[in-house]
């Protein structure tokens, strides 16, 4: 005989917990039981205390993905308890409901769940979670060093400087600046701090490249970062970070899904006869999408396959090499169709990143999908 269900809805916040109950049933009452610490060990106290309250109900927890990040859905999986992770962005919403609450968003939560009306998001493993806090720290970095070179650079447009070089921050470049002699000794001072700022951001989003360099050969999903490498515009930290972001492509069981989750797909508008396509949705995960759509960029040159491309290559099986030049292939010409129609290149290059997303999902197909670290 089948167990009651008791669902739980959690509206989780820094230092708080909402909790309400949703017995199985549409017809029986959902209770709002107030609000517990958000401390360790809480959440398995809560579940023991509700058990012993229902002790012949299964218990089944839900709250939303947000900044307190996976610890409370794990803490409740190791005490054996049931807990899914809620992808805020398709929660359903109601137009005339402006009044937002812990009770009510617990209360809200707790019988959605119970409708069966949630979309969960896939919960990382620890070591996994681990990588993705450590490639997110290199793109932190790497924004920051970016910041520090536009602040430079509008300094010295101020003062009427402008490299004629071919491109800035090279060799060259810095020899160059090595050469400004601003009027005033303050100024001389100011340019000087912007260089050790940008000095300083190189030597940080170097360490973090090796860091992530060092760790993933002992990753469990090492496999996946480098058959995707054996792609064109996917080099180890693209890759790694990919799969960082994104985590086992098996999960998707066709390419379209993975389009979707990538927020790749157009929106759609239709009513009645009327179909109404539009740019695509960019939901899902921002910084994958934004990595694919810079890798698709070098789409737009003639297929070959270059020293470093080929090195990156060694040792992946023959099958996904296979993969990765037709991607080279389809892609090109999928790019220069698109390009000779008069499309915006924007437009043209973000078809070229959703396609480019159906070889990664092949790769992945390829690749055994890793046990849990």
């Amino acid at each position: 005989m089948d167990r009651d269900i008791i669902f739980v809805g959690l509206d989780v916040h820094k230092a708080t917990v909402a909790v309400a109950l949703a017995p199985d049933g549409r017809s029986n009452e959902i209770r709002f039981l107030g609000s517990v610490p958000h401390r360790p060990g809480a959440m398995g106290d809560l579940g023991k205390r509700l058990q012993k309250q229902h002790p012949e109900a299964r218990l089944s927890f839900c709250y939303e993905a947000g900044s307190c990040g996976y610890g409370l859905a794990r803490e409740l999986t190791d005490a054996g308890y049931e807990c899914l992770v809620i992808a805020p962005s398709l929660i359903p919403t109601r137009p005339g409901d402006h009044i937002k609450t812990d009770r009510r968003d617990a209360i809200s939560l707790a019988k959605m769940h119970r409708a069966g009306e949630l979309t969960t998001v896939w919960v990382p493993d620890t070591s996994h979670e681990a990588v993705r806090d450590l490639v997110r720290a290199r793109e932190a970095a790497m924004y920051w060093r970016n910041r520090a070179r536009q602040a430079l650079s509008s300094f010295l447009l101020r003062r009427g400087y402008h490299y004629g070089g071919r491109s800035a921050w090279t060799a060259s470049y810095w020899r160059w600046l090595a050469t400004l002699k601003l009027e005033h000794p303050a100024q001389q001072i100011a340019m000087q701090e912007y260089i050790l700022a940008i000095q300083e951001a190189d030597a940080r989003h170097d360490r973090l490249v090796k860091q992530i360099e060092g760790i993933i050969p002992s990753w469990s999903m090492a496999p996946l970062v480098t058959a995707l490498q054996a792609l064109r515009g996917v080099a180890m930290i693209t890759a790694a970070t990919l799969v960082a972001e994104i985590g086992d492509l098996a999960r998707f069981t066709t390419p379209r899904k993975l389009m979707a989750y990538l927020g790749l797909v157009p929106a759609e508008y239709s009513s009645g006869a009327k179909i109404r396509r539009r740019g695509i949705t960019k939901a899902g995960n921002p910084r994958a999408r934004r990595l694919l759509v810079e890798s698709a960029w070098t789409y737009a040159k003639p297929p070959r396959v270059g020293q470093d491309h080929q090195r990156r290559q060694e040792g992946v099986e023959l099958e996904i090499i296979r993969i990765a030049w037709k991607a080279q292939l389809r892609l090109n010409d999928r790019y220069r169709r698109l390009a000779a129609t008069g499309k915006p290149k924007n437009v043209v290059i973000t078809a070229i990143a959703r396609e480019l997303v159906g070889f990664i999902w092949a790769i992945g197909q390829r690749v055994a999908a890793p046990a849990a670290a």
